[in-house]
């Protein structure tokens, strides 16, 4: 079996866009993840997400991965974003879209 650093790159380089969240889309477990949800559900954006609950290895491996200590976490095409306050941020200053737009990130279908 892959360590988790491996998992993670895979992860991460498979999918255009994918958000390590506590929960999953329906039904996040915090109220950060859940704000990180409905600012990409608004991008009306496709995305991924990998509910770190689910796996402890995976949960304290995307901390050290990103050298970020909290979830949720987003990657766009390979590269991390933030969290949720940055995506809030970015998001607000309409730089998220503009990113997601740059990347050429596939719309939610």
């Amino acid at each position: 079996m892959p360590d988790v650093n491996s998992r993670l790159d895979e992860i991460v380089k498979s999918n255009d866009v994918v958000l390590f969240m506590k929960g999953t889309p329906l039904f996040p477990q915090c109220g950060f993840s859940s704000r990180a949800i409905a600012i990409l559900d608004h991008l009306g954006v496709a995305y991924d997400s990998v509910d770190v609950l689910q796996d402890m290895e995976i949960r304290q491996g995307i901390k050290a991965f990103s050298d970020w200590p909290t979830i949720p976490q987003l990657y766009v095409k390979g590269e991390f974003v933030g969290g949720s306050d940055i995506m809030m941020e970015m998001y607000e200053a309409g730089e998220l879209q503009q990113l997601m737009g740059e990347k050429g990130v596939a719309r939610a279908s």
